[in-house]
């Protein structure tokens, strides 16, 4: 780890940090709980050593970077109690706002020309302000209602410093500590960085939205603001604006007055289908992110966080989702495996015991006792502890779940969730294996079926010459049949030289009672001549065993 000295204060400040709150009440109890070593039957109800809005006051003077990971935090009701939930909540949209001026200055320099003649309005009060940019409620020309994001001038310079910072103590964390290594920090900061990165980039975005959209146009009680593309650049977003709120502040009347189940319903079947079918999932769905309408629609917002999933991954995701919707432990066992890398050190007995015994003590069905999302972020860990570098997507999957079971419980706590995703998943799996026999697919199909004959031919020609040639040849890779062997005649010429000593020295002793003139020692001398033969030979044997056998594996 190199230290210049411009990154002396970054590093200052990130020490001072951990300094504080290394052996806080709150880090230890933020440990334990992520790796499962706190008593949930004990209540803590005591105060921590520093408050919630000391910690929001903490982070937000660390900098940018700190406060989106406060943020992240806040969505993790698995770590941290309530009251420090709620305060770093405050985070998503109670940043120091942007001064107009600078927010006018970054939308005309981007979009070339001035508000005034892009937009009939434009408010000057931001509707939110966050840790990367802020959004502006505004009116277009045409008297569409529009939402514009605007990027924090030089937050991208300042990202990529705090992360470099984090970085490289993560690489001497992970050289120096096991827990470190155990869990990857290195890894896990560079899924971070590259998530953040991406979030920086309103272009990208931008198409994420139009991409959701389509995605997810199927479902009428589910909205996605769409982008004005000429109106948006890498640091300004401009979009559909929604009028709504988020979804943890829905009334209890609201809910009484209304049936929210099929809302609900309809929300896990099209967060399935981003997973299952799609491969392209909101992946920070957290209460801010979620809002309704007064339409009683769902509106996703924000999409700088995605997860693309591989067609080989969605079809892992949905064997996992299937096994834990049936609460079978041995199919979700198997297919962490099978998704997974195993070493010499990966202790697959015990693995498959911990995730059994983990998801039979999760048998519970409705949402506001579900723990989905915890639920994969604990078979996150258990493979830790048994030596398995498990798929990163388990992880990701375990923050949209971790999510989605608040959302759920606020909206409807009886919904049962593992029956709604039986039902949706078998009806995925079904339209799955119907797009499969589409002419196009079929096509590829065909295609390979030309190759395979074109080559047929002359491949059972060559295979035929061959046998006629009487050189036909099939190699395994099997044992060494040479060494197998070796190894047998040495153990029987062993065993046979053993057996004439042995002989030796039982005839040596019956010997010894012949009456003899020839004597050695005072003893008889034939009796003395066959011990001294059987003891050179049980010496000689002796030497080969320790010593040749040695360099015989040695040399093989």
């Amino acid at each position: 780890m190199s230290i210049l000295p411009e990154n002396l204060q970054r590093y200052q400040k990130f020490i001072g940090f951990m300094l504080k709150y290394w052996n806080s009440d709150l880090l230890v109890k933020t440990a334990s709980t992520a790796l499962n070593e706190d008593d949930k039957d004990e209540d803590y109800t005591g105060e921590y050593d520093q408050s919630p809005e000391e910690l929001v006051e903490d982070l937000k003077n660390m900098g940018p970077t700190y406060i989106k990971l406060g943020q992240l935090l806040s969505t993790r009701p698995d770590l941290l109690p309530d009251a420090y939930l709620q305060a770093l909540a405050s985070l998503q949209d109670d940043v120091p706002p942007i001064e107009y001026s600078i927010v006018q200055e970054i939308v005309e320099e981007e979009i070339g020309e001035r508000i005034s003649k892009a937009f009939s309005a434009f408010d000057e009060k931001p509707l939110a302000s966050a840790s990367i940019g802020q959004v502006h409620k505004a009116t277009l020309r045409s008297g569409k209602l529009v939402a514009v994001k605007i990027q924090r001038p030089g937050i991208r310079k300042k990202f990529l410093a705090d992360l470099d910072t984090l970085k490289e103590l993560a690489e001497f964390a992970v050289k120096h500590t096991e827990v470190a290594k155990k869990y990857a920090f290195d890894n896990v900061l560079a899924e971070l960085r590259h998530i953040l990165l991406q979030e920086l980039d309103y272009n990208r975005e931008a198409q994420n939205l139009l991409t959701l959209g389509k995605n997810l146009a199927e479902f009428k009680n589910l909205t996605v603001p769409q982008p004005i593309l000429d109106y948006s650049t890498s640091k300004v977003l401009t979009m559909d604006y929604i009028q709504g709120k988020k979804i943890t502040s829905i009334s209890p009347m609201k809910k009484l007055e209304n049936d929210l189940g099929p809302l609900v319903d309809e929300l896990v079947e099209a967060y399935l289908k981003q997973i299952i079918t799609d491969g392209f999932v909101h992946a920070d769905p957290h209460p801010g992110n979620i809002h309704i309408t007064s339409q009683n629609q769902i509106a996703l917002i924000d999409l700088g966080m995605v997860a693309k999933f591989t067609p080989n991954i969605q079809e892992k995701l949905l064997q996992l989702l299937i096994a834990l919707s049936q609460e079978n432990g041995e199919a979700a066992a198997d297919v962490l495996l099978n998704m997974s890398e195993i070493t010499e050190n990966s202790n697959i007995k015990n693995f498959r015991k911990s995730i059994n015994q983990l998801i039979m003590d999760s048998q519970v069905n409705m949402a506001k006792d579900m723990e989905t999302g915890r639920l994969l972020i604990q078979m996150n860990r258990l493979a830790a502890d048994n030596g398995i570098l498990i798929s990163v997507e388990v992880n990701i999957l375990g923050k949209i779940f971790l999510n989605m079971d608040q959302i759920i419980a606020v909206l409807d706590p009886e919904f049962d969730l593992k029956k709604a995703i039986r039902k949706h998943v078998h009806k995925m799996m079904r339209a799955k294996m119907y797009k499969e026999l589409k002419p196009e697919n079929l096509f590829s199909v065909a295609l390979e079926t030309k190759k395979l004959a074109e080559h047929l031919p002359e491949r059972l020609n060559k295979i035929s010459e061959n046998l006629a040639n009487n050189e036909f040849k099939i190699k395994v890779d099997a044992i060494d049949q040479q060494r197998f062997t070796d190894g047998f005649q040495k153990v029987a010429n062993r065993i046979t030289l053993g057996l004439i000593i042995a002989a030796m020295i039982v005839g040596a002793a019956m010997l010894m009672r012949v009456p003899s003139t020839f004597r050695i020692f005072g003893y008889p001398g034939i009796a003395i001549i066959f011990f001294m033969i059987a003891a050179f030979g049980g010496l000689f044997l002796s030497y080969v065993i320790i010593f040749k056998d040695e360099g015989f594996k040695f040399k093989k």
